[in-house]
Order: structure tokens, then sequence, then C-alpha cells
């Protein structure tokens, strides 16, 4: 891990943790960051379409149209690519070693600042994020020069970016410890080695149950609102070029994804829970009502973009992206094309 005392200088894309629950190991990290932004590539007709394996609750509809294999009916077949890294999720798509891939809107928009040719094309989940306090840390005034566990230019960084902010708090006046993984930075807590923590569900509420006398100061909703987002379906600019047809139907799984996880939860968990959730069910469950997975993300458009102040102001990206680099088309005519599963989801845009 490493720490940061309020330093607001503009980090090294080479070097940087650059995606979710993780950071880049020193050695791949220059070339794998270089690779991320190079040329688009022609996609090979036919093909399976590939993602990154990610670990949250937002991959839930992924997961499940994995498992499912839904995208079948449409002749298109699903597969994961599992990374060495968490970090290395983000540049195996800006890289073109995978087609899609749920990840932190604010990943996506460091990799679409840096050149990669990258959309948002759905939404991924919503909600989750918590902001947990050590005892007598009940406000968030006495979090000055606490110290902070979280992950670089996630979105469980920027939250408590805003969160200080909204509280007339600097972000220099907190000390910032990087940590390598979810498992990590909740150990560290547990610990008292870090103060207050920025982590996601089952792990904020398991905090809260485990070390008496913690404080949830945030669950995000009274910074940004009931259904802000956390991650985003992110593709190849090839894949919407060239496989349309593929990419739409990987959107409709994961809307039939969405759909049975709503209506048969037991059902859903147990096919997920051991496979791609290494967790008990118990926490399963709680995961799941606290984090839902959303495929039809629109009404987020402008929440999405306007985060990226946030991320100007931190110093990791040069420019503000703008509504280019969103791009609801092929999700709006799965959309029209599916109206009587788009009438049985529960949480939507329309």
């Amino acid at each position: 891990m490493c720490d940061r005392h309020g330093c607001m200088h503009l980090p090294n894309l080479q070097a940087m943790n650059f995606s979710r629950r993780g950071f880049l190991r020193a050695g791949a990290a220059a070339a794998a960051i270089t690779m991320a932004v190079g040329p688009d590539v022609v996609l090979a007709q036919g093909r399976p379409i590939k993602s990154t394996h990610g670990t949250g609750f937002c991959n839930l509809n992924i997961f499940l149209a994995h498992a499912m294999q839904f995208s079948r009916a449409e002749g298109t077949d699903l597969q994961f690519v599992n990374t060495p890294t968490f970090a290395e999720q983000v540049t195996f798509l800006g890289m073109g070693q995978v087609d899609v891939g749920l990840m932190p809107y604010t990943s996506f928009m460091a990799l679409f600042d840096a050149g990669a040719p990258v959309k948002v094309v759905a939404g991924g989940g919503v909600e989750g994020c918590v902001i947990v306090s050590r005892p007598g840390l009940d406000t968030p005034q006495k979090l000055k020069g606490k110290t902070l566990g979280t992950f670089q230019l996630d979105t469980l960084e920027v939250m408590p970016y805003d969160y200080l902010k909204k509280n007339g708090i600097s972000f220099r006046d907190v000390t910032v410890r990087y940590m390598g993984s979810t498992p990590e930075a909740v150990e560290a807590f547990k610990a008292g080695a870090i103060d207050w923590i920025c982590t996601i569900e089952p792990y904020g509420t398991a905090l809260l149950r485990d070390v008496p006398g913690s404080h949830k100061l945030s669950d995000g909703t009274d910074i940004y609102g009931k259904g802000y987002t956390d991650c985003v379906l992110a593709a190849r600019s090839s894949l919407i070029a060239e496989n349309p047809k593929g990419l739409k139907a990987i959107i409709k799984a994961m809307m039939q994804a969405q759909a049975m996880a709503e209506s048969q939860q037991q059902e859903t968990l147990t096919k997920l829970v051991g496979t791609y959730y290494k967790t008990s069910m118990e926490n399963a469950v709680l995961a799941m009502g606290k984090q839902p997975a959303v495929v039809d993300a629109r009404s987020q458009t402008q929440f999405i973009l306007e985060r990226t102040d946030s991320l100007v102001e931190m110093g990791y990206i040069k420019k503000k992206p703008t509504r280019e680099a969103i791009d609801w088309t092929l999700l709006e005519q799965v959309i029209a094309e599916n109206a009587d599963l788009y009438a049985k989801l529960k949480y939507k845009s329309a």
C-alpha cells in the first residue's frame, strides 16, 4: 500500500492504481497503461464477446447473464477473462484484451481521458458504497488528521472527497492510505490501523456489526441522492461499430438477469454464491438488497458527468469528458425491442 498525505499532484498514469479494489504492480504498470491507450482493433466476426471478471455486487447482472448464458439465444457467447489483479481489469479493456467490462465510472473516465477508445453503454450497480468510522469519530469534523483507507481513482475515493467537501473540510486535512484489496482494508479497519473507510456492501454493514461503537457516516444517498451510480458497463468502440448485434445481446442478457434477480432472489444467489461470489449466503442477501444491479442507467447521465468535477479537482483527469463519453443508443434499441421484458424491471430510468 502507499500513503498520501493530502498531496494533490497529478498522478503518473503509468504507475497508479487504475481500477477497482487494487493497485498496479510496479513491474507491469508501465506496459499495461501504455497498451491501454493504444489504437482500437477490428473485431473478428462471430467470436464470443469477452468481459472482465469483477467482484462486487454491481457485477450481478453480468455474472448471472454468464451463468445462464442468456445471450446464446441471440447467437452470442459471453466469456470472462480473469485478470492477474483487479487493477488490470481496466487496462485489459483499454488495451483490447476484452470487449466489455463493468467498472467504477471514475475509472472509466480516467481511461477515456487517457485516450482509450471506450464508451459507457449501460448501467452496472447503484448505491452500496458506505463510509464507516471508528468509535468516537461520529462527525466529519473529527476526521481531520485521521487516516482514510480507500482505493485510488475509485468511486470509493471520490465519495469521501465529496463527503468532506460537502461538510467544508479539505481532502488535504486527512491522511489517505491506499489499500491493496477490500479484505485488506476491512482487516486494517478492524485492527485500528485506519480510522475510517469507504467500502462496499456487504462489508460496510458487516463492519458496523463487528466493530462495536463504529459509525455509518454516509451511504452516499445523503451526498448524491437515491439510486446514485457506482459502476457502469463500458465497451470498446470497435465492438459498438463492428458487432452491435452482439453487444445488444449482452445488454439484453443483463436485462434478463436483472428481471430474474428481482423476482427470484434465492435462485439467483444459489447460482452465484460460491462460484462468482466468495461470501456467505447471508452476506450475499444483504449485499443484494443494498447494491441493486441496474441496466438502464440513463437517468444517471448527468450524475456521472458531474462527478468528473471532483476528478478534475483531485488532479486525476485533465478535462471533463463531454456527453460523447456515454452512448445509450444500443441500450435504447434493446429496450424498444423488448418492451415486455423492460416492463418487468423494478429498477430503471423510465
